[in-house]
């Protein structure tokens, strides 16, 4: 058996997690320090780098002994840890340490690129996966649709040219006077209020899978603007059903020019109430298995960076000690 410890510091989750190359999780601590930067409306990355500082130790002890290991001198094979794309002081926290558990546990450690890391969380609840896969990435600062071959095997077929669909919703949700992170809050207040009550525009409506949400998130300020006496509930369902709305069109269109055995949904917006039901829809539409992951492998977690870094080191793959932190590392060139 081969035992993988993942790290993953990319924004403001210090986690930590052991798995092996059945896909099996034999532990998984994730560490947030979001309440740090409520106050801020965002993740402040000073704060973010000083919070990884603190805890990584803490955390990765904590994962070992979970998994049952000597902390001192665990019985592992190899170390992965996201090397990119992310904050560059948060990267370079979990970066350090890796190399640094990796000298003092003489084994190889493997750099990951995080959205890669994404792309395996499904395998972890469902190791006997059917390819190829249609995923669509939606997070903080990416949203992607991806034609997965295999493990490893991606090709990004469209991406956001702006915003990314979780910052919309931080964005509109910071217009709106509520709380960090945005998200939650919108998809709570979405669930009774009427979709109908302002007309938002659907941005990318031609050809081609690329996506748009800054024009969406300057639309409901106006729209609030033009009409201050809509409520709050009515103004978060009508932006969430334009964001959904414009991520499976273009998932649709996808799907009817690749021919897949299923579909997947991947990263912190896949916890979304409105797009995991319109997600699991479109499947049962198209006759495909729908893939939606738990709420915890929606997040950033260690342990999806292990199994992307199982996956690199089953091929050979080990990262040398020079290795940089990469803040803005392209999926495609993850391969």
């Amino acid at each position: 058996m081969t035992l993988v410890l993942g790290i993953e510091t990319s924004c403001d989750e210090t986690a930590a997690a052991l798995v092996d190359d059945r896909y099996h999780v034999h532990a998984s601590v994730v560490e947030s320090s979001i309440d740090a930067h409520r106050a801020f409306g965002g993740v402040v990355p000073e704060l973010a780098g000083r919070a990884h500082v603190t805890t990584i130790g803490p955390v990765v002890k904590r994962a070992l002994q979970e998994a049952g290991l000597d902390a001192l001198s665990p019985q592992i094979d190899a170390i992965a840890v996201t090397s990119g794309p992310g904050l560059i002081g948060s990267l370079l926290v979990g970066l350090s340490a890796a190399k640094a558990f990796s000298l003092a546990w003489g084994v190889p450690f493997v750099g990951v690129n995080h959205l890669e890391g994404h792309l395996f969380a499904p395998l972890l609840e469902q190791p006997d996966l059917e390819w190829p896969l249609m995923t669509l990435l939606v997070s903080g600062g990416h949203s992607l649709i991806i034609l997965q071959s295999g493990p490893g095997e991606h090709q990004v077929l469209g991406e956001t040219i702006d915003d990314a669909a979780g910052e919309a919703y931080d964005k509109v949700a910071r217009w709106l006077g509520l709380g960090y992170p945005g998200g939650p809050e919108i998809d709570r207040l979405a669930q009774v209020g009427d979709a109908s009550r302002l007309e938002l525009p659907v941005s990318m409506v031609g050809a081609g899978f690329d996506l748009s949400f800054s024009g969406l998130k300057t639309a409901v300020v106006r729209a609030t603007q033009k009409h201050n006496d809509v409520a709050i509930e009515d103004v978060a369902a009508s932006f969430q059903a334009a964001l959904s709305e414009q991520l499976l069109r273009k998932l649709r269109s996808a799907l009817e020019r690749y021919e897949v055995r299923g579909v997947a949904l991947a990263g912190g917006v896949a916890a979304n109430s409105a797009l995991r039901a319109k997600l699991s829809d479109l499947a049962s539409e198209f006759a495909l298995t729908c893939h939606l992951p738990s709420l915890e492998m929606c997040t950033d977690n260690a342990a999806m960076i292990a199994a992307a870094g199982l996956h690199r080191f089953a091929r050979g793959e080990s990262s040398p000690y020079s290795l940089g932190a990469d803040p803005n590392w392209q999926l495609d060139g993850a391969r």
